[in-house]
Parts: C-alpha cells; structure tokens; sequence
C-alpha cells in the first residue's frame, strides 16, 4: 500500500481551485457528480471514458464532504492542470498516466454550447484524478522501492493528518501552476536532471550517435578510421566543444584536444582518466542516446524518492558510482572511493546513523561468508582456516586447533563456533570500522585490499563499503582537534589495542544508488547498472497506475 505520509503533496494538488463550497442552489452538477461516483462505485475498476481512476476512495470522501459541489468549473484553473500533465514529461513522467488525451478531448467537449451535466462531471472526477496522481508521483516518486526491496527505509512519511481536510485546506490556492511547481525537489541535482534530460532529447531529435566499431586501443597520437566516429560521439554531448580541425589536419588524427576531451568524458563516467580509447570506454561511447534518456528519467523519480529532509551534514555512499562522500549546507567537503558488494552480496540501501568507530577492530566472519567461503575450503583443509588467518572459538571462548572440529558436519554458516580474526593490518577490516544501526550487518571500514581501489568497477566486497582514505573520514566524524587529531588517531591505533570511539553527535548515513547525476561544476555523470536496479525501476516507472480499492496511503 502506498505510504499515508505521501498524500500531503497530492493533496495540496488535488484540488487547488477555490474554497470548498456547499452544493450550489440551482445547479444539477453536484446531482451529476454523486450520480456517477455512485455508479462508479458498483463497477469492479472505477472508470471515466476508459481511464481508471486509481484514486477513486479519495475522489469519493472528497466530493461528499463538499456536497459534490465541483472543483474544476474555472477554464482558467483546469488549463493549468492540464499544462501542467504535458509538462510532467519534462521531469520523465508519462502525461498518458495522467489521462491526458482523455482531459483534452472532454475539456473540448464541455466547451461547446450543448454540453451535458454528465460530461461536466466526468471532466471532474478525471481532472481529479490526474491532480491526485501527478501530485503523488511529483512529490513521492511514481516508483514505490518496497515493490521490490522489502528492506527500503527511505521512505518520507508524514503522518497525522486528515486527506480530504488537507484536500479542503488546499483549495484556496490562488496560483495552480505555481503549486504544481512546489511539489518537485528544489535540490540542484534534480533540476540539473531535468536540464539534462531535455538536453539529451535534444541530442536524441538530432540522431543521437554512432557506436564505436570495435578494435585496438587507440591512443594520442595515434591514426585510425574509427577517430573521426569517436570525435563526432564526443562532440555530440560537448565531451569536445570544438570539432573542427585545423587546416591540414587529419581528422583520422588522435590529437591532443581530443585526447581532452575524452579525460573529460571518462571521468564523467567513472572511468580511469588514461585519455585512451580502451574497451570499457569504447563500451560508455556506444551506450545508445537513448538508454541515457532512459537513465536520466529513472534518477529523476529516484531524485522525486530520495530528495526530501536531507539532513544538514551527512555521510552518502553511491553503491553505483562505488563512491563515498561526506557532505555539508549541501555540498561535498570530502569524497574517497569505495568498494561495494559483489553482484551475489550485494550492497543495500539504507538510512541510518554513524555512532561509533571501532579502532584496530577484530573481524567476527558472518555467517554467509562462513557458508560460502569457509566452509568448502575448511572441509577439505582444515588448517585453510588458520591460512587465512582466523582463530576458531567455542561457545566459552576457548581456542581450537581447526583440526579438532569436523567441518563436514555442518551444511550452513550457522556453527556452534565463532570465528575471528585478530586486529591488525592485515584484518579484513582494516584498522577502523564505522558503525551504524542496520538489519544487515553492514558498516564502513579500511581494507588492506587497497591495489582494488585503482579498478573502474570496484564491486569486491561481501556487502560491507570499503573505504579509501577511512582516516580522514575518521577525523571528520569525531571532529574534535584537540582530542581526536589526526595524530591523536594514529596514536590510538599505533597501539593494536581494540577501542571503540563514540561520536559527540551522530551523523545520518545514507546508502543510495544513484546512476545518473548532475555535479557541483554542473556536469552530467553515469554509472553503469552494476546490480541491474536500474532494470526493476524502469520496469515499475513504465508500469500504468493501476486502480486501488483501499486509498492512496
């Protein structure tokens, strides 16, 4: 069911045209309006001119409390609904979910002097309808993430309130259009998607780009037939500002602003900046104009979910871009790379906060790891376990010779054994670990797996996020110069000794995946669907809105 705490900005949209009004004396609308909610209401899948109307248990509470009297009888307010479906596809929303060819057609209908009642009415519940569900997809997403992720926490909610008083309280919105307008994210990465949205679609109306063929790497200096391909590619999307060449120049000629412009396009993909054109970037050059389109309309109802009471100073980690940043009044102060789950154990989204770090910590081997990695290689080598440098302890704390305990007994992660490792620089955690509340037990921490930072796709972990430069982050949390330097913290951990550090105050850390994003210097940035997430969103985005019989909530 959809989330109560979602109504609030539909309902300031749903009917934002006057003051709620008793029935009219004299008029045969509100007869018109409750005669066909009534017979809408014996009908399996409530219906106007073939539209379902998936809000149709709030349309009805709604147009009782206001004696059926209607809402859209000013052409002046009813158009700037209707603008206002056309212009959702600025922001990669569908107007067809919005019954607009229906609201078009009717609108024409009751202009014309022999108009019924009836069509009045119908014009009625659909506009509605079309307030309601853009409202909802402006202000919460058109995509519900718990679809398909049961775990997802992000959810805004904004309990405690009657629908239809908030409906009512609306009404007296002079303006429909500015309204309309405030149910989107004002953050500055959602209104550079929407830039770039249409900017692509420009590009698309243009004829998009060629792929690039295949072959050897090209580097600068270098002369090819495929270089005037990758020189058009790039100028399409201003990687390359100027593609004319100088007087005499080649155009099979790798040149020195082309080999800019390619840094440039590479580091807007997460790219290694080698300014050569190996496979994966020949790879980011060929993806279609229009699976970008598609990549900017599902971060933008990602923006429409995700982009709503952003704490003030936070922690972020892009499971996509395999980035983590830490962020204040809205900007990035610090970012490092990051290396996420692998594809089987994969990293979740999730909301929480940092309380503590643990300096020199110990590494307790969950119980997944323990069936996929340990066990096989301990039932046919025991001593495996203590290679890998982990100690096997009883239900007492007692230590065991691996070779005291027969690992073929046991099918899943679940022994009556702890294994751990001591701390150390060789600790799969390193030598600080950030921990926050969750269900899956992920946290941030150091690794001596360092050389995996240096990858494009950085998906090696076992669900945890691995931190490049964990000490700075460090320094930043505990932010405390006098106690908490960063020579006090080398201090500490110079020590081996096992210390957990609580933070003065706890700092929101947020576990998102975004794949399409605008920068601070306003340039577009894409990652690749490393979990296939893109997928079940884009399916859930194309989807109609389907009718409800409980309400929206």
């Amino acid at each position: 069911m959809l989330r109560l705490g979602g109504l609030l900005g539909l309902f300031v949209l749903a009917a934002v045209a006057g003051e709620p009004a008793p029935p009219v004396q004299g008029s045969s609308m509100p007869a018109a309006i409750a005669a066909h909610i009534t017979q809408l209401a014996t009908e399996e899948a409530p219906a106007v001119r073939d539209s379902a109307l998936a809000a149709y248990v709030l349309i009805e509470n709604f147009y009782a409390r206001r004696g059926f009297a209607p809402v859209w009888s000013d052409p002046a307010r009813a158009r700037a609904l209707i603008d206002g479906v056309r212009d959702s596809a600025a922001d990669g929303l569908v107007p067809a979910d919005y019954h607009l060819d229906a609201l078009v057609a009717l609108s024409r209908e009751i202009a014309q002097p022999g108009a019924t009642d009836s069509q009045r009415a119908e014009f009625e519940l659909l506009m509605t309808d079309a307030a309601i569900r853009l409202g909802y997809h402006l202000w919460f997403g058109k995509v519900d993430p718990v679809s398909f992720d049961s775990g997802w926490n992000l959810a805004r909610r904004v309990p405690g309130f009657d629908p239809v008083v908030e409906i009512e309280r609306a009404l007296s919105s002079p303006d429909l259009a500015a309204t309309i307008r405030k149910q989107r994210p004002d953050e500055g990465v959602y209104t550079g998607l929407k830039r770039e949205l249409a900017r692509y679609r420009d590009i698309a109306a243009r004829g998009g780009w060629e792929p690039i063929p295949p072959g050897p790497t090209l580097k600068p200096g270098d002369s090819d037939q495929r270089i005037p391909v990758v020189r058009a590619r790039l100028a399409a999307t201003g990687d390359l500002a100027d593609a004319t060449l100088a007087a005499g120049q080649s155009p099979e000629k790798f040149d020195a602003a082309l080999e800019q412009a390619l840094r440039a396009f590479q580091s807007r993909m997460g790219l290694n900046t080698d300014g050569t054109v190996g496979p994966n970037t020949v790879a980011e050059l060929s993806v279609p104009v229009q699976s970008r389109i598609r990549q900017l309309r599902i971060n933008l109802d990602r923006g429409r979910v995700l982009l709503y009471d952003l704490p003030p100073e936070f922690v972020v980690v892009n499971i996509a871009s395999q980035e983590v940043m830490y962020v204040k009044a809205g900007r990035p102060v610090w970012s490092a790379r990051a290396q996420v789950g692998r594809q089987y154990r994969q990293t979740p989204e999730y909301r929480s906060a940092i309380n503590y770090l643990v300096l020199n910590p110990t590494w307790t081997v969950p119980p997944g790891i323990i069936a996929k990695d340990i066990l096989p290689a301990a039932k046919r080598d025991p001593a495996s376990i203590t290679r890998k440098g982990l100690r096997v302890l009883d239900a007492s704390g007692r230590e065991l010779a691996p070779s005291a305990v027969n690992w073929s007994k046991y099918s899943s992660g679940n022994i009556p054994y702890t294994l751990r490792q001591d701390p150390g620089p060789t600790n799969a955690l390193g030598l600080v670990k950030f921990m926050f509340p969750n269900p899956y037990a992920v946290y941030l921490h150091d690794t001596p797996s360092r050389a995996l930072f240096e990858r494009d796709e950085r998906t090696t972990s076992s669900g945890c996020v691995r931190v490049e430069r964990p000490f700075e982050l460090a320094e930043l949390l505990l932010n405390d110069s006098v106690k908490w330097s960063r020579a006090k913290i080398d201090q500490a951990v110079a020590t081996g000794r096992l210390q957990n550090v609580t933070l003065a105050k706890r700092v929101p850390v947020l576990l998102v995946y975004w794949t399409a994003w605008v920068d601070t210097a306003g340039k577009v940035q894409f990652r690749r669907d490393i979990y296939g997430r893109d997928e079940k969103w884009a399916q859930a985005l194309e989807e109609p809105f389907r009718f409800r019989r409980e309400p929206l909530g």
